[in-house]
């Protein structure tokens, strides 16, 4: 229970936080439009180093899957990680609908290049972010400063260079909490399969490295 509320407070933070930059960045003069990948990337720092003792800080359905294909997080544990993270991100967008009403997207991950491409940016996105991760987690302490810098570095990179082109989502979670409560699923399907693609096609490839490495050792 303890893990799985950290990660139901890390997504929301995450969400409240980084959704409610994009949305204050269309509401207000005083944000750029630039300013949501650095904002994003250095919250999720942040979250990393808050929670990342108690639960790992996945915040991340695709993250959570990809370290249970690693072999290295428990099958017994994906529902509660997974309920936990599309809980909180569910929550933030409904508070932000609440602050901000008018709005119509609620900084919810909106494609503009075509389904197929989008699709394969998300995977491409995912498995780099996922594979950096998978090799942090297992090089320093999953919890450390290193691995919370890298990561949110990694995401702030790809937000800003591939953001305008397939919304750089990675996080199913993070776009599924704003599409439903704005009532706009229709790319929904995007970042469901996308991330989760990249998640496990970055597990496969570190799995194999691993077993390479010991093959040789021996």
């Amino acid at each position: 229970m303890k893990k799985a509320f950290s990660e139901f407070a890390g997504t929301f933070l995450l969400v409240f936080l980084g959704t409610g930059s994009i949305i204050c960045s269309e509401e207000f003069t005083f944000l750029s439009a630039n300013a949501p990948a650095p904002i994003i990337g250095g919250i999720v720092t942040l979250l990393i180093i808050l929670f990342g003792n108690t639960s790992g800080a996945h915040l991340n359905p695709a993250v959570t899957l990809g370290f249970y294909f690693s072999g290295s997080f428990e099958k017994k544990e994906i529902l509660p990680y997974i309920f936990s993270q599309f809980a909180g991100a569910i929550l933030a967008s409904l508070l932000l609908h609440l602050i901000f009403p008018t709005n119509i997207n609620l900084g919810n991950t909106i494609p503009t290049a075509h389904a197929i491409p989008s699709v394969l940016f998300e995977i491409f996105l995912t498995f780099s972010l996922m594979f950096i991760i998978l090799i942090l987690a297992h090089g320093y302490k999953e919890s450390g400063y290193m691995i919370a810098v890298i990561v949110g570095i990694v995401i702030w990179l790809e937000i800003k260079y591939f953001g305008p082109i397939c919304g750089a989502s990675m996080n199913p979670a993070r776009s599924f909490g704003p599409a439903l409560i704005s009532n706009n699923l229709q790319f929904m399907w995007i970042y469901l399969i996308g991330p989760t693609v990249g998640a496990f096609s970055a597990a496969t490839l570190f799995n194999k490295i691993k077993q390479q490495k010991r093959f040789l050792k021996k």
